[in-house]
Parts: structure tokens; sequence; C-alpha cells
């Protein structure tokens, strides 16, 4: 089989090595540069992809991820570990401030590692290139989509695609692996296909993301957890590679007051006001300018309404499937995660059907990662309705909120109080199980909510709205 991969970024590059490795032959077609020669610092100083917005945000390579790398392709994890990378664990952050206690057995599947997104694509760049069956073509865009002989009745068949420079690339199988923005729904609809259908939420996040570079004899130290979540906004502190360490504050696309954070001397006095995240960079030198994203809507792309495919030869993966809050650091875990599924897939006789394979691969997608994607949706509704009420009505006490959500609020503020909680917490947000595993005890459950009744609190106890906006003002 010969597989046409839109899109060069790691779920595109990681699948691309896993068909090759079965004995297919792949093409990867990538519209912005490659990695410049030079190692690690050359692909963060020197690297610009335009068609990625968050690739200068932290990412995590968190242990679901981690444990597809090790096991799927573990050369990338050899290329970080050359650029001065190491693992870390999830866990290292509390057991440092002993607030878990002694490491246990089976603390090892919470290895992980923070990296700089353009050293993780450039790792996974320097393995497809020398993976035989891949080719890997950079500044080579995709104009239309080719059509072939209908496979189900008024719904057409892809065969390939057309690059900007007029080159038809066939194809048995092209995979969209283009992005949040990828331009190929588009494409489908030109050739007469109803859809994808897509859902997107209204409102979503933004960020506002500061890199410093830690100062001598402070390179090992890991935040208490990589995120918190504070009356206004939530925070995403990670320790990075090569003593880079980076602060985020996500706060609600709907909040303009705080936008002023995009200005380097706001986003300074409102650190100041967390002192976690102020001690994480403080002992730092910035190393870079607040840099924003916006456009962190939930959204979803489906390729199969009312049991029919909208279109055969070719399916979605990664964020051309769905996206979710970055805040959670999943975005990678569930791309790869999706692109071992559809490797799977193509082992089993439902690849020489092409309606078989979209209809499958939409099932086993849903069934694995759909039920993530609803998960993170509801927090972001239920989180930006609680944050849009502060904002208007701060001194109203919290109104009742359906049960799932309060507990998973309760989660949040006693996690680190009890060390069972905490690794049930761990395990979920790893996607190392499900909720539905993870807290299936009911002791367990009755433990979280009892924790919940000492803490007596919403969130992580910080500034007020009023002292936020203020040294958002000054700032």
């Amino acid at each position: 089989m010969h597989a046409l991969v839109i899109g060069a970024g790691p779920t595109g590059l990681a699948l691309a090595v896993m068909l090759a490795r079965d004995g297919h032959r792949v093409t990867v077609l990538e519209r912005d540069a490659g990695p410049p020669p030079g190692g690690a610092e050359a692909a963060w100083e020197s690297w610009s992809r335009p068609g990625v917005t968050q690739f200068r945000h932290p990412h995590l390579l968190l242990p679901a991820v981690f444990r597809t790398l090790r096991t799927e392709i573990p050369e990338v994890l050899d290329e970080l570990t050359g650029m001065g990378l190491r693992p870390g664990n999830l866990l290292d952050g509390v057991r440092r401030f002993g607030a878990v206690g002694a490491e246990r057995a089976g603390d090892e599947r919470f290895t992980m590692m923070d990296v700089r997104r353009p050293l993780f694509e450039a790792a996974l760049d320097a393995v497809a290139r020398r993976t035989a069956g891949v080719t890997v073509r950079r500044r080579t865009g995709v104009r239309t989509l080719l059509a072939g002989r209908e496979r189900v009745p008024r719904r057409p068949h892809v065969m390939g695609a057309l690059t900007a420079d007029g080159e038809a690339v066939l194809a048995d199988l092209v995979v969209d692996a283009a992005g949040r923005n990828s331009p190929v729904g588009r494409m489908l609809r030109d050739l007469g296909a109803p859809g994808p259908v897509s859902e997107r939420d209204e409102f979503g996040f933004l960020a506002y993301t500061r890199y410093f570079r830690a100062a001598s004899g402070t390179e090992s130290g890991v935040p208490l957890w990589p995120s918190a979540h504070y009356e206004s906004v939530s925070t995403v502190s990670c320790a990075g590679d090569a003593g880079i360490r980076s602060v985020s504050f996500f706060v609600s696309s709907q909040d303009r007051a705080l936008r002023g954070l995009h200005r380097e001397r706001a986003w300074d006095a409102a650190l100041r006001l967390f002192p976690a995240e102020a001690g994480w960079a403080g002992n730092g030198e910035p190393v870079t300018g607040v840099i924003a994203m916006s456009g962190m809507e939930s959204r979803r792309r489906d390729y199969v309404v009312s049991g029919v495919p909208v279109a055969t030869g070719i399916v979605s993966v990664g964020d051309a499937w769905a996206t979710t809050n970055p805040l959670f650091g999943l975005g990678v875990s569930l791309g790869l995660r999706q692109a071992a599924l559809l490797r799977s897939l193509l082992r089993t006789r439902d690849a020489d059907d092409p309606e078989r394979l979209v209809l499958g691969f939409d099932q086993v997608t849903d069934g694995v990662l759909g039920r993530v994607h609803r998960h993170l949706g509801v927090w972001d509704r239920h989180r930006l309705a609680e944050l849009e009420r502060l904002k208007h009505q701060p001194s109203i006490p919290d109104e009742p909120a359906d049960p799932a959500w309060e507990f998973r609020r309760t989660l949040e503020t006693v996690k680190l109080r009890d060390p069972d909680v905490l690794r049930a917490v761990a395990a979920t947000a790893a996607l190392l199980v499900t909720p539905e595993t993870a807290f299936g005890d009911p002791a367990l459950v009755a433990r979280v909510t009892a924790l919940g009744r000492l803490a007596g609190r919403s969130w992580e106890p910080g500034p007020s709205r009023a002292e936020l906006l203020a040294a958002v003002g000054s700032g």
C-alpha cells in the first residue's frame, strides 16, 4: 500500500514511520520548511512553522505518549536524549516537596518528558528520514484532492492529491494530518462530499507563555504539579529541556480585561502574585517575550455521518480530527495513540475495503479517544461558565453544578493530600486508565469527598480577580 500523509507534524511523522515498518510505502507532504541543521538550539531559534500556531508553546510527552514512543519508535527518544533531554516522572515535583511520601512499585508508569516542540519535531524528522519506505517532502503544499471511481454511492473516493506546483501524487490511502487548521475539509467539499461535519465550541481559552533559562544549579527542579487552577486563571509550568522552563497563563477568551497579559510588564506583574509559579521562574533569565495563542476552542471533525462515510480513501488523525484544551497537554498523546490505532486497523481485512476502513477507523477512534475528547470538552464548558460568572458576579456563591463536575473540581484541590488519590488522578491525566477505572472503588470516592469537605475551597489559593486586574493594569 502507498499512503499519502498530508502534514509533517508529530502525528503525521510518527504514523509514517509506523506504517513503513509494516511494509507500506509512505509519502509525507508538508508545506512548511524543515528543521535547520545545527542541533537542538538551531531548531528552537531558527525554525519557523507558520502553519502551526502552537509551535512555540510548551508540549508534554505525557506517560501515554512516552510509552507509545518507547514501544513503537524508541529512536525518537534516543534523538531527544542526544539533544540533552532527560526523562522525568509526573510525580517528581510532589515527591520533591514530600507531598506523597515514598516512591511506590509501579510509579515508573508515570515516566514522561517535557520538550519544546521544535526539538520534538526535529527528532521525529530525523528518524523518519532514516526509515526505509518513508519520503518526507517539505515546502510542498497540497492544492486539491484527486477523486477516482466512487466506492460508495454519491460519495467521492479520494485517490491522491495535487501539489501546489501541479504534481499529481496518487495513493491507496490519504491521511489528513495537517493539524487544527487543516484545509482538507474544504477540499473534500470541493469534490462534492457532504462534510466532514465540524463541531466547535463557541468559546475557549487564550494562553500567554514565557520561557526562562534556569540559573546554574537549578536545572533539576520541577514544578509541584504541571497545572494549577485559580479564581480567574489557570497556569501550566513546564520543566522544558536543557535548562529551559516555562510558565503559561490560561484565561477565558471572553475575558478581555486579561488580554493585557500579552505585554511583558503586565505578565511579569501578574506572575509575582502567584508564589509557586514566580518561584519556579524567578531564578531564571527570560529567553523569550510573551508568546500568545488563541483559537483553542474544543473542536472535532466527523468523517462518518448517519453511518455513511463522507468520502472513502481518506481518514483524519491528530488535531485535524479533533483538538482539546492545551492546558491538559494531551494533544500529542491523543495524536500518537490514534496513529497506532490506524496502523493496527490496516493490519486487518478492513484495509481491503475502503468503506469498511473509514467506518472501522471512526468506530475505534470514537471508542478509544472520543470519550476523552468529550470529557475534556465538558470540563472546558463548566470552567468557562464559572470564569464568566466570577467576572460579572464575584460575590455570588457558586450555583449547584452537576455532581460529576463537582467531583472533578474537588479532585483538583485535594489530589496532593492523599497518595492514592494522587496516583488515580495522575493515571487518568496521563491517559493510562479511564476515570471510571481509576475511581471505581467507592472507598476512594468517599475519601475524595471527605477531603473536599476539609479543603473548603474551590480552587488553589491565589490572588483575587481585583488584585490580578490591578497587576495587569499597572504592568
